[in-house]
C-alpha cells in the first residue's frame, strides 16, 4: 500500500461558530465538520468547474460547504429524514420573509388549538421534577406501530401533544415553497428542544420534561433559516441529493460525472443511526411500523448487528481479503472464550464481514461515476466495539481501494479519540484515493 500518515491541524470535531448558518438547521450530534470538507475542497484544487459527490452524505455537510463555494455537488442519502435536512439545506431559491410569514400563520393557529385544549405552549413544571402520575385522557397520541418503534420515554406525553397539534397545523397550511424548510425546523425542535432525549456516544433517555415548548422554540428555528437565508442569498450553483443507497452508487450517479468524493461512511460499530433520527422519522411519518424500518435498513451499509439479515452476501466479497477474516475469527474466538452467547453477540463476525465487503462493493461501483484523476477523502476510525478487538478502518479501506484499481496517497490523522470501554486511543483518519482511470479496473479483489 502506498501513502503515510500526516495529522491535519485543527483536528477538533465540533461545529465552529462561524459554520453555524444552514448546517445547524439540523445537524447529527457526531457529524464531521464542515472545516475539514473545506481542508479537501482546497487540497484538491476543486472550482467552480468541478462536481463533487458524497455517497454517505448524511445531513448534507459537504454539499453545503460545496455550495457556499459555488461548486456543483450531488449526495446520496438513504436515511429519509437525513435525506429531508440535506435537500432543504441546498436549497437557496426561496423568500425568507415569506417563508418566515407562512411559519407565523401556522404558529398562531396551533397556539389557538393549544388554549381550546387548556395546554399552554410553555412548561408548567420544573424541568426535573416527576412527570404527573396521570396525563389528561384527550392528549394526543401516536399509533401502537409507531409508538412502538422509540425509545421508552423519549418524549413526555405533553410535549408530544404539542408537537402533533403543531404537526397537523403544518400539514394544513401546505405550501410546497415551504413544506420542507417547516418540517426540518419541527424535527430539529422535536429533538433538541422538546424531547427528553440525550445525546453521547449513542442516542438515550436523559431527564424527564415533564412540559416544554414546541412552537416557540420551532418559530425561532424558523427564524434562523430565514436569517440564514438572507445572508447567503439566493444560487443557481447544482447541488442535488437522491434517495439511496450507496451500494448502488453507478445506479444513482451519471458515468464519468465525478471529479472529488468526500464523505464520511458508518464505522464498522454498533451505532444505529436510524435509532439516533428514530423520532423524528416516526413523527414525520417515514415509517409507521416495524416491517417499513426494517424494510429501510436493508438498504444500508450493514454497520451494526440490528441490520443483519439472512439475505446478505456482502460478506463474499471479502472472502479472499485475509486481514479481514482475520478480524472476524478473532472476533469470533473471543466471543466463544467470553462465554458471550446473545443473538446480537453472535453476529458481532458476522457484521464486520458484511461491513467491509459492503464497503468494496460501494467502492467497485463508484469506479463507473469518477473521472480519471478523482480524488477522494473517505473520513473513518478505529473500532473496538466488537469485544475489544480493535479494528484499523482506515488501513483496511484503503487495502480494498487498492486492491480495486485506486491509488492510495495518504491517511491523514484527523484526530484521536478514548474508545469508552478500555481507555485505549483509537484514530479518526481521512483515507486519501485517487482514481487513475478506466483501464486500471479490477474486476476481483486479490487476497491482502
Amino acid at each position: 500500500m502506498s501513502g503515510g500518515h500526516s495529522k491535519l491541524t485543527g483536528d477538533d470535531n465540533r461545529l465552529r461558530s462561524e459554520d453555524r448558518a444552514v448546517h445547524d438547521w439540523y445537524r447529527f450530534v457526531l457529524s464531521f465538520p464542515p472545516h475539514l470538507v473545506r481542508t479537501y475542497l482546497d487540497r484538491f484544487g476543486l472550482d467552480a468547474a468541478s462536481r463533487v459527490l458524497d455517497p454517505f452524505c448524511g445531513t448534507g455537510t459537504t454539499l453545503v460547504e460545496c455550495r457556499k463555494l459555488g461548486i456543483s455537488s450531488v449526495g446520496l442519502e438513504r436515511n429519509p429524514m437525513a435525506h429531508l435536512a440535506s435537500c432543504v439545506k441546498v436549497q437557496r431559491n426561496l423568500e425568507p420573509a415569506s417563508l418566515l410569514a407562512h411559519a407565523r400563520v401556522i404558529a398562531e393557529h396551533a397556539l389557538r388549538r393549544l388554549r381550546t385544549d387548556g395546554i399552554p405552549d410553555s412548561p408548567q413544571l420544573p424541568l426535573f421534577d416527576k412527570p404527573p402520575a396521570s396525563q389528561p385522557a384527550d392528549l394526543r397520541r401516536l399509533p401502537p406501530d409507531a409508538a412502538k418503534l422509540l425509545l421508552k420515554d423519549s418524549i413526555s406525553p405533553r410535549p408530544l401533544h404539542k408537537a402533533l397539534v403543531l404537526l397537523e397545523a403544518i400539514e394544513h397550511f401546505h405550501d410546497d415553497a415551504y413544506y420542507d424548510y417547516e418540517r426540518v425546523a419541527f424535527a430539529r425542535t422535536l429533538v433538541f428542544e422538546s424531547s427528553n432525549l440525550h445525546f453521547g456516544p449513542e442516542v438515550g433517555v436523559g431527564p424527564l420534561k415533564p412540559d416544554a415548548a414546541v412552537l416557540g422554540p420551532w418559530l425561532e428555528a424558523v427564524k434562523a433559516m430565514a436569517a440564514d437565508l438572507e445572508a447567503l442569498g439566493r444560487s443557481t450553483v447544482e447541488a442535488s441529493v437522491r434517495l439511496g443507497d450507496a451500494r448502488d452508487v453507478d445506479a444513482l450517479v451519471e458515468p464519468n460525472s465525478i471529479d472529488a468524493v468526500i464523505t464520511s461512511p458508518p464505522y464498522p460499530n454498533e451505532k444505529d443511526y436510524t435509532r439516533t433520527t428514530r423520532l423524528e422519522s416516526v413523527l414525520l411519518g417515514f415509517f409507521h411500523n416495524q416491517s417499513e424500518l426494517r424494510a429501510l435498513k436493508k438498504e444500508l451499509v450493514r454497520s451494526n448487528t440490528r441490520s443483519v439479515y439472512t439475505i446478505d452476501r456482502d460478506d463474499e466479497l471479502v472472502a479472499n481479503h485475509r486481514e479481514i477474516q482475520r478480524i472476524a475469527s478473532a472476533i469470533e474466538q473471543r466471543r466463544i472464550a467470553m462465554g458471550k452467547t446473545s443473538g446480537f453477540e453472535r453476529m458481532y463476525s458476522r457484521v464486520t464481514l458484511l461491513y467491509f465487503g459492503g464497503m468494496a462493493r460501494h467502492l467497485a461501483g463508484l469506479r463507473e461515476v469518477l473521472k480519471p484523476g478523482a480524488c477522494l477523502a473517505y473520513v473513518v476510525g478505529d473500532q473496538a466495539s466488537y469485544l475489544r478487538v480493535m479494528i484499523r478502518t482506515g488501513q483496511l479501506l484503503a487495502g480494498i481501494a487498492q486492491s480495486l484499481g485506486y491509488e492510495v496517497e495518504n491517511i491523514d490523522l484527523f484526530r484521536t479519540r478514548l474508545a469508552t470501554a478500555t481507555g485505549a486511543a483509537l484514530r479518526e483518519e481521512v483515507v486519501i484515493l485517487r482514481w487513475p482511470g478506466a483501464n486500471r479496473i479490477v474486476t476481483a479483489m486479490p487476497p491482502s
